[in-house]
């Protein structure tokens, strides 16, 4: 054990137990007022539904608190327990050179990762979901999304990461704004593939009928400005019967999508509501500026891994015997969320502003209270809690509880 040991262990410790602290507060906060449906939805949501949304809340605030267990014990195993290490010298003696044995290092940490990770997927899906009515899946869609995911990944991530390691090994001392370059780049092509060539892979995607819906849609893209390669809707029944909306590509290959269970359940005025808001994310520039901070801060960890790299203790420190580039990356993606969780609060707040500034556009282009009732619906239909702790809420939710966010939305519509 040396100093980078005690620099890992500590903010490991802190930021576990914040964690699991964080969410028994939400637990006990949620059950807390689990008996009354706050005033302000009394009309609108029935004690059964808010109940059932208390219930669903706890169940799983309760498997993510075993889960953050396991996975912390598991990060432990792989790190200071000397997993890696085992890996690291198993795949070293086929001789294969250190990109060929950095790659297989990283696609056999992933694979076995995935395989670990099978379990509490199933559970999450087939007992908690189901448990509450909202799973769709089968187990044969279950089975068949991991094949694909596993292919796409080696289809499309063995090809980066060769370039990544390659670029640690030969581009020199500035090889971390070069690999930032790359990364920055595969990011923005990922962006602009991602609605034509890979979500079809998981889903079907239909254009949007002829309808009240659609010529609503139609009349607030022109209002706004806002160029898109179509409006579509998902088959997201298949999976969940949870709801959504989503605005997906680059550039101009840019597409708006409804899940099929959102457009259900919504009225024609309350989607385009929502869809109002969506643009606002776009108007008000949220999607670049997220882009441009998420750059920044991938540019920030390379410098941070650059200079780590370099230290053989950063290595013996997290149980890895021989240094190498490869190991280099891969125990710097493990490790960083342990620093990076005390950023949240700050990641939430930005992105919470960033929704009021959705919800001003959305009041302003369409109608706030049509607003308010879609998500008050959606709220009813996928079981989210009204009743939030504020310091959990605080670090984790990008969007704000339901009672302040529709507060403002009254304010900015002019309804109080």
């Amino acid at each position: 054990m040396n100093t980078y040991t005690w620099i890992f262990i500590i903010p490991f410790v802190i930021t576990l137990a914040m964690q699991l602290w964080l969410s028994f507060r939400q637990s006990s906060n949620v059950k807390k007022y689990r008996g009354a449906v706050p005033e302000e939805f009394a009309d609108k949501v029935t004690l059964e539904e808010h109940q059932k949304a208390a219930d669903y809340t706890v169940a799983k605030g309760r498997f993510g608190r075993l889960e953050l267990v396991l996975s912390s014990v598991i990060l432990l195993l792989w790190t200071l327990g000397g997993g890696l290490n085992l890996l690291d010298q198993w795949l070293r003696s086929f001789g294969w050179g250190d990109l060929a044995t950095g790659v297989a290092l990283i696609l056999s940490f992933t694979l076995i990762s995935s395989l670990i990770d099978i379990p509490a997927s199933l559970y999450r899906n087939f007992v908690l979901e189901e448990k509450f009515g909202f799973n769709k899946l089968t187990l044969k869609t279950f089975f068949v999304d991991l094949l694909k995911n596993m292919i796409l990944s080696l289809v499309i991530g063995v090809p980066l990461i060769l370039l990544v390691l390659w670029l640690m090994e030969f581009a020199g001392d500035l090889w971390w704004l070069y690999a930032w370059l790359a990364i920055t780049l595969f990011s923005l092509l990922m962006m602009w593939a991602y609605p034509k060539f890979i979500a079809p892979i998981f889903n079907k995607f239909k254009p949007l009928e002829e309808g009240e819906v659609l010529s609503r849609i139609t009349g607030l893209l022109e209002r706004t400005g806002f160029n898109s390669q179509g409006v579509f809707v998902m088959d997201g029944s298949r999976r969940s019967s949870h709801g959504n909306a989503y605005f997906t590509g680059f550039g101009k290959n840019k597409r708006i999508v409804f899940f099929d269970t959102l457009l259900k359940h919504l009225s024609p005025s309350e989607v385009e509501a929502v869809l109002a808001h969506e643009l606002g994310h776009f108007k008000r520039k949220h999607v670049m500026k997220g882009m441009i901070l998420s750059m920044l801060m991938t540019l920030a960890g390379f410098a941070v891994l650059a200079y780590l790299m370099k230290q053989e203790s950063f290595f013996h420190a997290l149980g890895v015997e021989e240094p190498s580039t490869y190991m280099a990356l891969l125990l710097f993606m493990l490790v960083a969320p342990v620093y990076t969780f005390f950023i949240g609060p700050i990641m939430s707040w930005w992105s919470r502003q960033h929704e009021f500034e959705a919800d001003e556009f959305a009041a302003k282009e369409s109608s706030a209270k049509e607003l308010i009732s879609a998500l008050v619906g959606l709220y009813r239909k996928n079981a989210g809690t009204l009743t939030p702790d504020p310091l959990y809420s605080a670090f984790y939710d990008s969007h704000p509880p339901a009672s302040i966010r529709i507060a403002h939305l009254k304010k900015a519509g002019g309804l109080n």
